[in-house]
């Protein structure tokens, strides 16, 4: 059974650890997290932007997809089914499709802006028990600790907040994550589970101080895919899909499945909730 993101957080908060949120994108994606989580006892969030579910047919196929592998699959740890960067029309689509989480992102609105349709959409989630996620401040640079503390006052579950990531790989002259301007959000917005994007590629000691400054979720996507691309680009160097019936998709994924789960499970532990389904 899906669960709102709200409990899982606030435990990786006050424990000083954070849960993962990885993308899925087809059924190998979502089988593998799952395995991945259950098999190291973590919560996890199973993240979906507008585009992968449109490539998936629909927010209700994907439900009745995730649904159908919890049940299957016997899963029993915490699991949540999280719309990524929504718009304020996506996040209505999934509220009705059944999904337990979602994320507005109004970051590219004035801040008014955001803070109206924020406000609204934190309304209606939280009559259905579902758990919300704000974006303040453009990935890649850094927000306004103040109108993250505006954003956050509005009964929101998590904060998305601008310092310094970004998505996809990070170029050789990053200048690194902004801690002064995250330690000024945590400051002013408290308890609050603070999200970090773009987790893909950030170096561990990084990943960590984030932690320890309140950071309670982040998103690995990136780092997923080119971990699929490589074990089925060496499946296929190999001729391996040419061994038998190595072509059957059944076979021909299977590399790439099995190495996202590898890398969630690292992530996993380096993130600190292996475990914390069991306390």
């Amino acid at each position: 059974m899906l669960v709102s993101a709200k409990e899982m957080l606030n435990k990786a908060k006050a424990g000083h650890y954070a849960v993962g949120q990885f993308n899925i994108n087809n059924l190998e994606w979502t089988k593998s997290i799952l395995l991945a989580a259950e098999e190291t006892r973590s919560p996890v969030i199973l993240g979906v932007s507008e585009g992968a579910g449109k490539y998936m047919t629909g927010y209700k196929t994907v439900v009745g997809m995730v649904n159908g592998m919890l049940e299957e699959l016997n899963i029993s740890v915490p699991v949540a089914l999280h719309l990524d960067h929504g718009s304020y029309e996506g996040c209505y689509k999934c509220i009705e499709a059944g999904f337990s989480s979602i994320m507005f992102d109004g970051s590219h609105y004035p801040i008014e802006e955001n803070i109206e349709k924020t406000k609204e959409l934190v309304k209606v989630a939280k009559g259905k028990g579902m758990s919300v996620e704000a974006e303040v401040g453009s990935i890649g640079g850094c927000a306004d600790p103040k109108e993250c503390k505006s954003v956050a006052d509005l009964g929101v579950t998590m904060l998305a907040a601008g310092i310094g990531n970004i998505h996809g790989k990070y170029p050789e002259n990053w200048e690194g994550l902004s801690f002064e301007t995250l330690d000024a959000i945590q400051q002013l917005t408290g308890d609050m589970p603070l999200v970090l994007h773009g987790g893909t590629g950030i170096p561990d000691d990084m990943i960590k101080k984030a932690i320890s400054l309140g950071v309670a979720k982040i998103n690995v996507n990136t780092e997923c895919q080119l971990a699929f691309a490589d074990a089925t680009r060496k499946y296929i160097e190999a001729g391996k899909d040419l061994e038998g019936k190595g072509f059957d998709p059944r076979k021909l994924l299977a590399p790439g499945a099995e190495a996202i789960k590898d890398m969630v499970i690292t992530k996993i532990k380096l993130f600190g909730s292996e475990g914390k389904a069991d306390e």
